[in-house]
């Protein structure tokens, strides 16, 4: 399959390659280079697909999804009214919500069964539409604690031990762990509570290293991200850094997180601009503040929109990077953040988010130039996912 486009934001920086082509094979990205020399390089037979005034960039990553949530104003209630049947076929559904989104690998950090495993294992046989799923199984959480109704309670170090390699054992690529609470969970800690002692944190970080795995913590409160940061974990989610009674970004614990290379996934919703009405200007201002003070220290910042959770869809990455902008971010940046840097921290930068022979043909064309305005990010014209090219309408 031969793509051609006005730009090919090519290679590990993105260098927009004006009147660019790529030629992709067996599913991998055989030849990016200008259109006429890749041209000479395709054979008669091979699909060929031209956009004069499009842009062909990596596909973008969402690096925190749920898919067993709906994104409806209780996604609890409707997941416990489901069973596996009928939620593994929504779930297919929101994986293709993704895919026309231009996203092609989500990490899904938390799902209810597996069910998230299995859906992964159907889009790599190609039985179903959807991006590359990285999948953490059942988050690990105390008795009660955030998101228990997944299945995957556990208290004491051996017992977090257990869960880590039930885990390990039913393919998951990466360790939730409810390192706080949350506002999904009715009735559990609150979002600034930690939830597990040291001692059962450093045993599941223990445990998921040892295997090769990294941790991705769900992290809301200041202590909570502090003791995260002590144990090891590879990535921290939310990172809102809240008190009992607001915002304290500690710059010892964000010195660390820079130095360990820990990435940071704010979660940001597509919704953002309404965070002032809903939160008030004051909190808001503060929550924005916290994102902009990790950028400007250098953490490891990378897209996520924790789609599935109350009123957010699988459709809204796009939406979210704007966020990242409002800060006074690059375009550059904020694309990096939603390709190469998202693959680095979920443990796929060799093999996908850069457009680069070699790489999985994971592709997304957009009208217009998102380096120019990330609006363009909206008006997906083709996805390739893994070599295949998916219609907004099916697959082809």
């Amino acid at each position: 399959m031969l793509l051609t486009a006005a730009h090919v934001l090519a290679g590990a920086d993105r260098h927009p390659l004006p009147d660019g082509a790529v030629l992709v094979r067996e599913g991998t990205i055989a030849c990016v280079g200008p259109r006429e020399e890749v041209q000479r390089l395709t054979r008669p037979d091979e699909p060929r697909l031209a956009f004069p005034a499009g842009t062909l960039l990596p596909g973008l990553i969402d690096a925190h999804v749920h898919l067993c949530f709906d994104g409806g104003t209780d996604p609890v209630v409707t997941l416990q009214q489901q069973d596996d049947e009928a939620l593994f076929t929504a779930m297919t559904s929101r994986a293709r919500h993704l895919l026309s989104a231009g996203v092609t690998t989500a990490r899904d950090l938390g799902d209810r069964g597996g069910l998230a495993l299995r859906l992964a294992a159907s889009v790599t046989a190609g039985e179903v539409p959807g991006p590359r799923i990285i999948s953490a199984g059942t988050p690990v959480t105390p008795p009660g604690g955030h998101c228990w109704f997944l299945g995957g309670e556990a208290t004491g170090p051996d017992e977090v031990r257990r869960i880590v390699r039930r885990n390990i054992k039913a393919g998951a690529k990466v360790i939730k762990v409810m390192a706080t609470g949350g506002g999904l969970t009715k009735g559990g800690a609150d979002s600034w509570e930690s939830q597990f002692t040291q001692d059962e944190l450093a045993a599941l970080v223990d445990e998921a290293h040892r295997a090769g795995l990294p941790v991705a913590a769900h992290a809301h409160g200041t202590e909570g991200i502090a003791a995260a940061v002590e144990v090891g974990v590879d990535t921290i989610e939310h990172c809102t850094w809240m008190t009992p009674t607001g915002t304290d970004v500690r710059a010892d614990v964000l010195a660390r997180i820079v130095e360990q290379g820990i990435h940071v996934c704010p979660t940001v919703s597509p919704h953002w601009r309404m965070l002032p009405q809903i939160f008030g200007a004051e909190r808001a201002e503060a929550m924005f503040g916290a994102v902009r003070q990790m950028a400007d220290a250098g953490a490891r910042i990378i897209a996520g929109t924790d789609a599935g959770v109350q009123r957010t869809g699988f459709d809204g990455l796009p939406s979210s990077l704007t966020f990242y902008e409002h800060l006074g971010l690059s375009r550059e940046r904020v694309l990096a953040m939603a390709t190469t840097e998202a693959a680095r921290a979920l443990g796929v930068g060799d093999e996908t988010g850069q457009i680069t022979p070699g790489f999985s043909a994971d592709l997304l064309v957009v009208d217009g130039d998102p380096l120019a305005d990330l609006g363009a990010l909206k008006s997906v014209e083709a996805v390739v996912a893994a070599g295949r090219h998916f219609e907004m309408g099916g697959d082809a």
